[in-house]
């Protein structure tokens, strides 16, 4: 994996919990490392529910490997948030191909 490749800014957060004004447990994300990645792709899935048929942006990035990226976890790209969907290790390793689906509008 070449460094100029990774030409993309990314954050992994992680999920947790934590108390609002009224001591109400509320959901929250702390973000665990901002790290350069490269865009493989970036294409659309189309899924039908019960909203009707609705488009999603799906993108893949491929990053240097990081200890406990997990679906649970999620990325943060261009201050939109995407859900991990799909993790492949590169390799020993040495790097990490995430493919991400976007959360909300």
């Amino acid at each position: 994996m070449r460094g100029g490749n990774l030409d993309r800014v990314i954050e992994i957060q992680r999920r947790g919990t934590g108390l609002d004004l009224y001591g109400t447990p509320v959901e929250t994300w702390t973000t665990v490392a901002t790290m350069r990645a490269q865009l493989l792709k970036n294409g659309t899935d189309t899924q039908e529910g019960q909203r009707g048929e609705t488009t999603n942006a799906v993108l893949t990035f491929r990053t240097r490997y990081l200890d406990g990226v997990t679906p649970e976890s999620r990325l943060t790209y261009q201050g939109q948030q995407f859900e991990i969907i799909g993790i492949s290790e590169l390799g020993r390793r040495r790097g990490l191909d995430l493919v991400c689906r976007r959360v909300g509008p």
